[in-house]
């Protein structure tokens, strides 16, 4: 059906205010750095994370896989390349197969992690990122579900706390990832093009408890930074993120993948981003380019209606609805672009320095 609104379209060139992109994966394409560095050059995107820097992480399946690799790789040819444009933060253990046990003997493995940790800190890695398997697939020797509130796992947060690295810990995903996939579902489409993206079976939790736990994990360490990404993995319930960060003051979120959910809300969003606007960071958790960056920018900048968000590959023309932009204030925008980045991951105000 052809759409018949005339409207005028704005999209930035370049960030406002220079951009630390908090939320993403080099996914080791290490010959593709020069181009990624131009395409944020184009964009006014000041350094970029890899998130999973230790691991060999690919599209495959439905899905992603992912299996250990070398944290070393990621300074020798991205940080080591690149000064200042790339910082990493490292899964630890949490890189094994979901297909065997997480641990077999869980004081072992929570040293064992502690101790890698450490050792990655030393090397350069800012922060502790957890992908969802952790309370989604991976299990004890038991064949228990380990929830990332598992007491025995308490030592690897408080150490966290200790070293002043932030925990990214993805936990949960769209509400609709855990329903029946039928053409009911907002997100059909998606899981038909991603089934390993499907929760809806009885092997896995419920999305509420997954975020039960998830919480309480945050409530228990207080004195760690929590960064709970994609607006939680609860955007479509502002209400209850909002309650979240009033409670703990220790969490963070970014908006990364979620621009859709909230573009279909943008007088709830816009309040949401000025009300928790030192506590939002900027990711977008997609394969980097000048185009999809400027998206983003033209989401929170300007004021645009019924335009199209990229799909969750970074891919333009499959959609689910349109979104609309927020148009945040200056004042906003410096926090969310760099400011609240500068505040919780560990050297990154040192390396702004004359970039802001």
């Amino acid at each position: 059906m052809a759409c018949r609104l005339v409207k005028t379209d704005h999209i930035p060139e370049r960030a406002r205010f220079p951009a630390v992109d908090a939320h993403n994966h080099l996914w080791s394409d290490w010959d593709r750095l020069g181009e990624i560095a131009r395409a944020m050059d184009e964009a006014g995107v000041a350094c970029c994370s890899d998130l999973t820097a230790n691991l060999d992480l690919r599209m495959a399946g439905g899905g992603y896989s992912f299996r250990a690799g070398r944290i070393e790789t990621f300074f020798e040819r991205a940080a080591a390349a690149h000064p200042g444009r790339f910082y990493c933060f490292t899964t630890a253990t949490f890189s094994r197969p979901f297909s065997e046990p997480l641990f077999t003997d869980a004081r072992a493995f929570a040293e064992e992690t502690v101790e890698l940790l450490r050792k990655h800190v030393r090397l350069g890695a800012r922060g502790l990122k957890i992908l969802k398997e952790l309370g989604l697939r991976y299990r004890d020797a038991g064949g228990n579900i380990v929830f990332a509130d598992d007491p025995r796992l308490a030592p690897v947060w408080e150490e966290a706390g200790r070293l002043g690295v932030p925990v990214l810990i993805h936990q949960s995903d769209p509400a609709a990832f855990f329903e029946p996939v039928t053409p009911e579902n907002e997100h059909f489409d998606t899981l038909r093009k991603y089934p390993s993206w499907s929760f809806a079976g009885p092997e896995f939790p419920r999305k509420e408890a997954l975020l039960e736990h998830r919480d309480r994990l945050v409530r228990n360490h207080p004195r760690t930074v929590f960064m709970l990404p994609h607006v939680a993995n609860q955007p479509e319930d502002l209400g209850y993120v909002s309650r979240l960060l009033d409670s703990c003051p220790n969490a963070f979120i970014d908006f990364s993948a979620r621009t859709d959910e909230l573009g279909r809300q943008p007088y709830s969003a816009r309040d949401f981003f000025l009300r928790h606007s030192g506590r939002i960071l900027f990711g977008i958790d997609m394969p980097v380019s000048a185009e999809l960056y400027r998206y983003h920018f033209r989401f929170l900048e300007t004021r645009d209606e019924f335009f199209i968000p990229p799909d969750y590959d970074g891919t333009f023309g499959r959609h689910r609805w349109k979104v609309h932009g927020l148009g945040l204030p200056d004042a906003v925008l410096k926090r969310v672009y760099h400011e609240n980045a500068m505040l919780i991951i560990p050297g990154l105000r040192d390396e702004m320095v004359g970039r802001i």
